[in-house]
């Protein structure tokens, strides 16, 4: 989130344990991040250090490492999606490749979607409580659709949700407050990227953000 200034430092407490927390980072592909891109989000190069900051400390902390990847099956008579939006992000392109200026690694876990939501019809759900997870920390973009989409089914589906808001884009600044405030009152917390790190690293509860009554 670019200005805090509605926001006042929530009381509630919120622990990222190594154990039980995953990272989730949403949709940053070629079609949505690259200038060449078939749905280009303006200004997604400036997530790519704050992301990795995020993600290089969570793997360091023994923390999941899940990639969601939006893949649409060519040929298809109806693709929901693609009846309210431009094709996109089709299987066999590059348009469903994750950026390289991110640090993707081998052994992440990568999760394959066909609509907003990476808990819609995916194995993540499955796949989390395999690995005893119940928090996650949901970064990427856009923020207003697939982040939005994620962290709802996500609450839905009784995780704690983390959303870093300087790590999220969304397809303009009032989706950005209006999803951000959403999260914040409905569906999990919003937190500055560098209170994960500062509380990642061990100092101090994770500060969090919530809006003034």
């Amino acid at each position: 989130m670019d200005d805090f200034s509605a926001y006042t430092q929530s009381t509630q407490q919120v622990s990222l344990k190594s154990g039980t927390t995953a990272v989730l980072i949403v949709d940053m592909l070629h079609d949505f991040c690259d200038p060449a891109g078939a749905m280009c989000l303006p200004g997604a190069e400036r997530l790519y250090p704050i992301q990795n900051d995020l993600i290089q400390s969570a793997r360091a902390s023994g923390m999941m490492i899940g990639w969601i990847v939006d893949a649409h099956r060519p040929g298809l008579r109806r693709d929901r999606e693609f009846l309210k939006r431009a094709q996109h992000c089709l299987e066999g392109t590059s348009g469903i490749n994750v950026m390289p200026q991110l640090d993707k690694q081998n052994d992440d876990f990568v999760f394959i979607k066909r609509r907003y939501s990476a808990f819609f019809g995916t194995d993540l759900d499955l796949t989390l409580k395999d690995n005893l997870i119940d928090t996650l920390i949901v970064f990427g973009v856009v923020t207003n659709i697939c982040v939005r989409s994620t962290v709802h089914d996500a609450f839905f589906n009784g995780y704690q949700v983390v959303v870093p808001s300087d790590a999220c884009a969304a397809t303009g600044p009032r989706e950005q407050e209006s999803s951000l405030y959403d999260i914040a009152t409905h569906f999990g917390v919003v937190a500055e990227s560098q209170d994960v790190l500062d509380h990642l690293a061990g100092k101090g509860p994770l500060k969090i953000w919530e809006p003034k009554e």
